[in-house]
C-alpha cells in the first residue's frame, strides 16, 4: 500500500551525498522537520531525469526557499556515489540534496516502487514528488508509468 497524504513518512536509513563523501542518514531525521519538498526519480543519469526533473528544482531551489521550503531533497534508487556524480554533473551544490535509496528501502516503505527489470534497471522507484511538514505528507504527486507532469519543480510551486 502506497503513502498518502496525511501519512507520516517512514524512518528507514538511506545514504546522502556530500562534500565529503556519502554520510548514513534516517529519513526520520532528514525528513522529519520544517517544511521538505521532496521528489523521486527512476534513476540518475537517465534522460527525462537530466535534462528536466533535476534541472528544474535546481533552477527554481531559491522560490522553494521564498515559499517557506527549508530543504529540497532528490531521491533515487541509486548509490550515493552515483547520486554525488549526478549532483555535481547538474550543479546542485547545496540547493538540492541528493538521497540516495540504493537498496531501495525507503521507496518499499513508501509504497512507491516499480518494476524496471524490462530496461535492466530493478526495482525502482517510481517518479513522484510530495511536500512534507514535519515528517507528514501534506501533499503527493506520482505520476503516471511514463509521464512527467505532476512531479515537476513548477506544479510542486503551485501547491505550496
Amino acid at each position: 500500500m502506497s503513502i498518502s497524504v496525511g501519512d507520516k513518512i517512514p524512518d528507514v536509513k538511506v545514504m546522502v551525498a556530500t562534500s565529503e563523501g556519502p554520510q548514513a542518514a534516517q529519513t526520520g531525521e532528514l525528513l522529519g522537520s520544517g517544511k521538505v519538498a521532496l521528489f523521486s526519480v527512476p534513476g540518475a543519469f537517465t534522460p527525462t531525469c537530466s535534462a528536466k526533473h533535476l534541472p528544474g528544482f535546481v533552477e527554481k531551489a531559491g522560490d522553494f526557499k521564498s515559499k517557506g521550503v527549508d530543504k529540497v531533497v532528490c531521491m533515487s534508487v541509486n548509490d550515493a556515489f552515483v547520486m554525488d556524480a549526478w549532483g555535481k554533473n547538474q550543479n546542485a551544490g547545496d540547493k538540492v540534496v541528493m538521497l540516495a535509496d540504493g537498496n531501495g528501502d525507503f521507496a518499499r516503505a513508501l509504497g512507491l516502487t516499480m518494476d524496471g527489470k524490462g530496461f535492466g534497471m530493478g526495482e525502482r522507484s517510481q517518479r513522484f514528488s510530495a511536500v512534507l511538514e514535519n515528517g507528514v505528507v501534506k501533499h503527493l504527486n506520482v505520476e503516471a508509468p511514463g509521464a512527467f507532469d505532476v512531479s515537476s519543480a513548477e506544479h510542486m510551486l503551485g501547491q505550496l
